[in-house]
Parts: C-alpha cells; sequence; structure tokens
C-alpha cells in the first residue's frame, strides 16, 4: 500500500476511536485530538500523480546523475511494477520511454543492465504491440549479445528472459532473435507458437559458455 494511504488509514482509525471515547466521557470538543493528516495524505485520498506521469518520474530519476545506484535501482523496480500493466507498457511510446530504456541495456552498472533487461521482458510479455516496439528499436541483437556476452550472470538470465518474452507466439520476434543466433542454436525457420524448440533456445542461451575475460555489454 502507498504509505501515504496507510498512515491516512491509521490516521482515521485512531482519530474515529478517539472521537468515540470522547464522546463516551462526555468530554467537550476542545477536548478532541488533533489531526496530523498531510496534503500528501489528502493527495493519495482524492487523487495524486497518474501512473503514466510516475512512470516518467521513474525514468528521469534513472538518467540523472544526481541519483545514486541504490535509489535507481528502487526507481527501477516500481517502474517494472507499472509495466506490468498492459496499459502501462504500451504507455511506453507515447510517454517517449523506449527509447531511454533500451538504452539502459548498455549501462555500466551490471544492476542497471539487469533491470533494463527485467522491465523489457515484463513490457512484452504476451504483448503484441510492445513486442513490435522491441523489433522496432532493434533491441534483440543487443539482448542476444546480453546473453552470451555479459560477464555478470544475473544479467544474462534476465537478458534470456527478455527473449523468451519477446518471441514467444510472435513470429517476427521470433525470426530475428534467429538470425543474431550463435551457430548451431536452430536450423531453418523456427516456429514462434513451437514452445518445446522456443525453451531449447533459451536453454542453450542459459547454459552458454561466457568466457571470464568477455567484455562488459556496456
Amino acid at each position: 500500500m502507498d504509505p501515504n494511504m496507510n498512515n491516512l488509514l491509521k490516521w482515521g482509525i485512531q482519530n474515529s476511536t478517539a472521537t468515540q471515547q470522547t464522546s463516551n466521557s462526555n468530554n467537550n470538543a476542545s477536548q478532541a485530538p488533533r489531526s496530523n493528516i498531510t496534503p500528501e495524505m489528502l493527495s493519495a485520498l482524492f487523487g495524486g500523480p497518474s501512473e503514466a506521469d510516475l512512470m516518467k518520474a521513474a525514468m528521469e530519476a534513472l538518467r540523472s546523475d544526481e541519483v545514486d545506484l541504490e535509489n535507481k535501482l528502487i526507481a527501477f523496480d516500481n517502474f517494472e511494477q507499472l509495466i506490468e500493466s498492459i496499459d502501462n507498457a504500451n504507455n511506453l511510446e507515447p510517454l517517449g520511454l523506449w527509447t531511454p530504456l533500451v538504452e539502459l541495456l548498455k549501462h555500466e552498472e551490471p544492476d542497471m543492465r539487469r533491470m533494463a533487461a527485467w522491465c523489457i521482458g515484463t513490457a512484452v510479455q504476451n504483448n503484441e504491440k510492445a513486442q513490435d516496439k522491441l523489433i522496432v528499436m532493434n533491441a534483440i541483437p543487443t539482448l542476444v549479445s546480453m546473453s552470451t556476452q555479459d560477464p555478470v550472470p544475473a544479467v544474462r538470465k534476465k537478458a534470456v528472459y527478455a527473449l523468451s518474452s519477446a518471441v514467444r507466439n510472435y513470429q517476427p520476434g521470433t525470426n530475428e532473435l534467429v538470425k543474431h543466433l550463435p551457430d548451431g542454436y536452430a536450423s531453418g525457420k523456427v516456429d514462434a507458437g513451437d514452445m518445446d524448440t522456443i525453451d531449447t533456445i533459451m536453454d542453450k542461451l542459459r547454459a552458454h559458455p561466457v568466457s571470464s575475460s568477455t567484455p562488459s555489454a556496456a
């Protein structure tokens, strides 16, 4: 729950209880507890920033030099939760957030690359509109490179997750993936609806050997 909503709920319960006790003891109104309700609590109750505003604010934090890594990761986590909604995921394009999100796949910080891949995987899952946008952004080759070359296992894992979400039941994405896979990963055309074959490709990507001398994807 939003902390402001939680505080507002607590205030309402406490105030209701205190008022009832005051009435029962025949105290006068001047002895009733003072309200410590804040404008932020009222905003949470009667309407605050839209989810689109929150998405934009999160991205601003992710791109800011004034925000430290810890808070950027918090912003990324909030961003990922927001785009679990297909409506919010489809808002990435009109809000102009696809380009900065894809650019973060090449961030120097592994956790930023990991979260960018995670968010992309969330946005495109069972979402043909977002899957198509990923092709337009030419992000699939980057994700394949991350899944096979990034020196950090957690980053590679989320890159595979993003690819898996991007291609299942979406033939253009599968075709793009096959073009950029390492040799021997797929032979001929792969049917995007063939889950066994897609699973086999993803398993190969997860098991792909990565040299300790492999440079960062940043």
